[in-house]
């Protein structure tokens, strides 16, 4: 017999602060960060990956809270799913909230991050479409104390990566203070992974939908033409209700915006039917508990 076990990592570092997390990756650029582990352990015990060492990021207390900043909520990278189901939280930012209320069972909750999740970028990630919704921002730490600012979804799209011995640090999120919404749809009943995901975030101040649609693309899509449309349609000075064909509408328009129809006289296969569905459903579901 024979086995084909992982090589286990060489060094395993235990920073107390961010930079200190930093520094351990410069001085080993082939160490790979952790937090809660629920993908990249999966990935080691599957023998796709085998890190020459591991720099763990669960002693950093600065990164396991949040803060409030001029109208933002700075959240810290190690805030855990369960953490940020609990009620305080969702208070401050619901969809977030109910994005990570549906991450999985409780012990992928209990260990899984929001800057795993992001880091990881998955498709499925839950929390993913939400932040693309709010369009939050992320505070990356660098080497010597450095600290910088990117779009999360330019790092979800590829068009700014983290640099060597970066870490993301904090997620900065706009407070609204208005109606928010995620919903999503699984294969399979109790918690699962996303087939489908929506967030629908309302913004009054300047009157506007956001809407994020996750688990269909490598990165959440956002249907601008769409958004404007149903703002435009919405009394923001009255009650802010729509139409039941209205709502309808939007989630027609949502599906075929992020799931378009097929070129020439190609038919869209059956699958992919019932997945342009499903988020026209989402969609318009997603609408609705927000304006009511």
């Amino acid at each position: 017999m024979t086995t084909h076990a992982p090589q286990a990592a060489q060094s395993v570092t235990l920073p107390v602060s961010l930079d200190e997390a930093v520094a351990a990756l410069t001085a080993m650029p082939a160490a790979v960060p952790v937090a809660g582990g629920t993908d990249l352990m999966a990935a080691v015990n599957k023998g796709r990956l085998r890190p020459a060492g591991l720099v763990g990021l669960g002693r950093i207390n600065e990164i396991r809270g949040w803060q409030y900043q001029d109208g933002h909520a700075l959240l810290g990278a190690g805030l855990t799913h369960a953490r940020m189901g609990r009620p305080d939280f969702a208070a401050l930012i619901p969809a977030l909230a109910a994005s990570a209320r549906a991450a999985g069972p409780p012990q992928i909750r209990n260990a899984g991050t929001l800057g795993g999740n992001i880091g990881t970028a998955a498709p499925t990630g839950d929390t993913l479409p939400v932040l693309a919704a709010l369009e939050a921002d992320l505070v990356i730490a660098g080497p010597g104390g450095a600290r910088r600012e990117i779009p999360v979804s330019h790092l979800l799209a590829g068009r700014e990566m983290l640099g060597p011995a970066e870490l993301i640090g904090f997620v900065r999120v706009p407070l609204l203070h208005a109606p928010q919404v995620f919903l999503k749809a699984t294969g399979r009943t109790g918690p699962g992974r996303a087939t489908a995901s929506v967030a629908v975030v309302l913004d009054p101040a300047r009157r506007g939908v956001r809407c994020a649609v996750g688990a269909i693309a490598p990165m959440p899509l956002r249907p601008l033409e769409a958004e404007r449309w149903i703002a435009s349609l919405i009394d923001w000075d009255g009650e802010r209700g729509l139409a039941a064909e209205a709502l309808a509408a939007f989630g027609e328009y949502v599906a075929a915006a992020c799931i378009p129809d097929p070129q020439g006289d190609e038919q869209m296969p059956p699958a992919i039917q019932h997945l342009r569905r499903t988020v026209a459903a989402l969609a318009r579901r997603a609408l609705g508990r927000a304006l009511s």
